[in-house]
């Protein structure tokens, strides 16, 4: 596969091969049938990162063969959306033609949104003075004129310089009602925006009925704990990046939503508040007592949940959990499977033509 052709054609069995992994893995731990969710099969993807290689006064976006660190030259890219593609296109021809924008560009990073706002930042290998702004403002302006609604960031050395904002805000239909999430650069946000709004109207249908509040670990902006608000009677959230706190409550407020509260702490803090072991001035003012959560949501990174989390999350009737890598998800089901049995199991093609699988399952106590 080029990054310029994606072999759509075989989506069909590409997602089969998939689905039949997921079940053997599975297997172990007396799984229902996997519930299917297809990514669009190309402009999929809402972010790219390009590396840009200079050629006299021309220059190009560039990725490297992970396997040979081969250059590969890259004009169009359709895994990205369309929005992306346009703006490689009108974003290079512009910075041709700007030697002070031109000069130590290493690498372009590009945000959109199906709402169609956009943020693209450019990286450098120089300091980046007046005249780098005064040329970065006409670039935005130029690209304005042309129709996209883009904001620019300038990245160097411990410098970053925002025209304008360093976010876009995202509107996603999400089981009749439109979700508003801000998305901001360099913070974690689901790549794949058509795949997101499956999952979570998969995760709002395993937990209709649930009682009780919801806790969840790891929360970045909110993007699920704002959508399953609706099916409980509070949700606490925990999550490290202030960026990504500071999203949250902007989302909490832009989509008028009274009951979640988003405390800042990593998933090992807030087990250590919940047990005791150690007080933080940030909870002053919030009664953990006063939460009655039956169902806890994770979403843990790739290396899955660690131990002392893993054995804080049994102690709740139901668990939903999202897994970017099936293999740690397996290695903590060993542990669950004890005390829950696995009762909904979904794949979600969030990175169709790869490996890589993102999956959800839901654990009631046994």
């Amino acid at each position: 596969m080029t990054p310029e052709h994606l072999p759509t054609e075989q989506y069909d069995a590409q997602l089969a091969e998939k689905v039949s992994r997921l079940k053997a893995m599975m297997a172990a731990f007396a799984a229902p049938d996997v519930e299917v969710f297809r990514s669009p099969a190309s402009h999929y993807r809402m972010r790219a990162e390009f590396r840009v290689w200079h050629e006299g006064d021309d220059l190009y976006h560039i990725i490297f063969d992970q396997q040979t660190r081969q250059r590969i030259r890259v004009d169009s890219f359709p895994a990205a959306s369309e929005l992306i593609n346009a703006l490689m296109v009108a974003v290079l021809d512009a910075v041709r033609a700007q030697p002070v924008l031109r000069k130590k560009l290493f690498q372009l990073d590009y945000l959109s949104t199906l709402s169609g706002q956009a943020v693209v930042s450019l990286l450098y290998h120089r300091a980046l003075d007046d005249d780098w702004r005064a040329a970065a403002a006409q670039l935005r302006d130029t690209l304005r004129a042309q129709g996209f609604n883009v904001h620019l960031i300038g990245r160097a050395t411990k410098t970053k310089i925002t025209l304008d904002q360093d976010f876009v805000d995202e509107t996603l239909p999400v089981a009749g009602q439109p979700m508003v999430y801000r998305q901001v650069e360099n913070s974690f946000t689901q790549p794949n925006a058509a795949m997101n709004i499956q999952m979570l109207e998969w995760a709002l249908n395993v937990t209709k009925g649930a009682t009780g509040d919801l806790l969840e670990l790891y929360c970045g902006n909110g993007n699920f704990s704002l959508a399953l608000a609706r099916n409980f009677d509070q949700v606490l959230a925990t999550e490290i990046a202030k960026p990504s706190v500071a999203a949250a409550q902007y989302n909490i407020a832009a989509n008028h939503i009274d009951n979640v509260q988003i405390i800042r702490m990593s998933a090992e803090e807030f087990t250590q508040a919940m047990q005791g072991i150690r007080k933080f001035n940030r909870l002053e003012g919030i009664d953990l007592q006063s939460y009655h959560c039956n169902t806890i949501f994770v979403d843990p990174p790739r290396s899955g949940l660690d131990n002392e989390t893993l054995n804080m999350v049994q102690a709740y009737p139901q668990i939903l959990y999202i897994s970017c890598n099936p293999e740690t998800l397996c290695n903590n089901l060993q542990t669950l499977s004890r005390t829950h049995h696995l009762s909904r199991l979904a794949l979600f093609d969030q990175f169709p033509y790869t490996h890589h699988m993102e999956c959800g399952v839901l654990l009631s106590k046994k």
